[in-house]
């Protein structure tokens, strides 16, 4: 008998599209609730990103596993109806169309409210309901910009975004946990809620170091794959070529590096490296040492005695070294092409494996939902 996961029973409804909804939504199915997926009769505009995954999207193979999806023209009163009687009946529903595109399509997240007083609706936008941007259309790289992230991102040189869609993510999460929060007030309260989450709030609350470290009177600069904060921690090459990044996070352990690592004994014990705010205000020599000491090993050995001094330290990886990294977890998820092959999400619960559900074909579940929630004939008309 397999275990009972711990949204088994909660019914989803997710008017999504792209990052951020369908992450929040695939944790949600991860975790065992059904989640029905509404497209536009084109489809959610993810799975055209590309065509890399044996003809699949690659970022809707990730974030769209264990939904069903239901292609609905909501332009049409039919399809309408069926939303609604499909909400009557849902636990959750989560949009991410733009602020007031939900209302003029006839679901005034007030009124479902008051509709169903134990729905749950979480709203996903750019930057949130209200306030000076609101109608602001908003997309990852978009916000990475406006809230400062690309500011202390890359090198010296320029801004850079961050590689992965992090705005897209940190929101999704922030909803998912701001959901089942939701949902464990409900148990006790029987109250649903409102929820809404802009990805600017997101990304603005990750920025809060970099922030009170301006208005404390020192900016952030960018430097590339180092810390402004701490040294050495960065990225040293070893003689055969390979790139290790180092992190150095108090005073004994660069001594140890010194003496073991670098076989530098007098430096672990000069008094002008003896501190990180020493080490910092002189990082150039600091780190100049450090990679004059690395260039001399092959990284075999390096990461050998570093392994050995307990220093944290790192391979500076690419795409091909990921696939082949010892320490991957994946899983297997079926797409409607063939199963796809890629990282397990990262938490891990004791017991019986994890079980996610396939990635759906467009549309592939319209018919079975639609015969499960058609509304029932208005008064006085004969059903067909």
């Amino acid at each position: 008998m397999s275990e009972k996961l711990p949204l088994e029973g909660i019914l989803v409804v997710s008017l999504e599209q792209a990052v951020a909804a369908p992450h929040c939504t695939c944790r949600l199915a991860d975790a065992g609730a059904r989640v029905i997926k509404i497209e536009r009769p084109e489809g959610d505009f993810a799975r055209s990103y590309d065509h890399l995954v044996h003809g699949e999207s690659a970022y809707f193979v990730w974030l769209n596993r264990g939904k069903e999806s239901v292609v609905l023209d909501l332009a049409r009163a039919e399809d309408k109806a069926l939303l609604e009687a499909m909400l009557a009946r849902a636990d959750v529903f989560v949009q991410n169309l733009k602020p007031g595109a939900v209302a003029k399509l006839g679901f005034d997240i007030a009124r479902l409210r008051r509709a169903y007083p134990r729905l749950i609706v979480c709203s996903i936008s750019g930057y949130g309901e209200d306030g000076p941007y609101a109608m602001r259309k908003a997309y990852d790289l978009l916000i990475q910009a406006e809230v400062g992230l690309a500011s202390i991102t890359g090198g010296p040189e320029a801004p850079s975004r961050v590689g992965v869609s992090c705005v897209d993510i940190g929101a999704g999460i922030n909803a998912y946990a701001a959901i089942l929060e939701a949902l464990i007030a409900r148990e006790r309260t029987g109250e649903g809620a409102t929820i809404s989450v802009s990805m600017f709030d997101a990304m603005a609350d990750w920025m809060t170091v970099p922030l009170l470290q301006h208005e404390g009177g020192k900016s952030p600069q960018r430097i590339g794959l180092a810390h402004p904060s701490i040294s050495p921690y960065g990225v040293f090459r070893a003689r055969d070529g390979v790139d290790i990044l180092i992190s150095i996070q108090n005073d004994r352990e660069w001594r140890l590096l010194a003496e073991r690592v670098m076989d530098d004994p007098a430096l672990a014990a000069d008094p002008a490296f003896a501190t990180n705010v020493q080490r910092v205000a002189r990082r150039a020599e600091t780190d100049g040492r450090v990679a004059a000491a690395f260039a001399r090993l092959d990284s075999e050995a390096l990461t050998a005695k570093l392994a050995a001094a307990d220093i944290a330290f790192a391979r500076v990886s690419d795409m091909d070294a990921l696939a082949r990294h010892p320490h991957l977890r994946r899983i297997e998820v079926g797409t409607p092409s063939g199963p796809v092959s890629y990282p397990a999400p990262a938490a891990r619960r004791e017991g019986a494996p994890a079980r996610y559900g396939p990635v759906p074909a467009l549309g592939e579940h319209t018919e079975k939902v639609r015969a499960e929630f058609a509304p029932a004939p208005a008064q006085g008309q004969l059903a067909e």
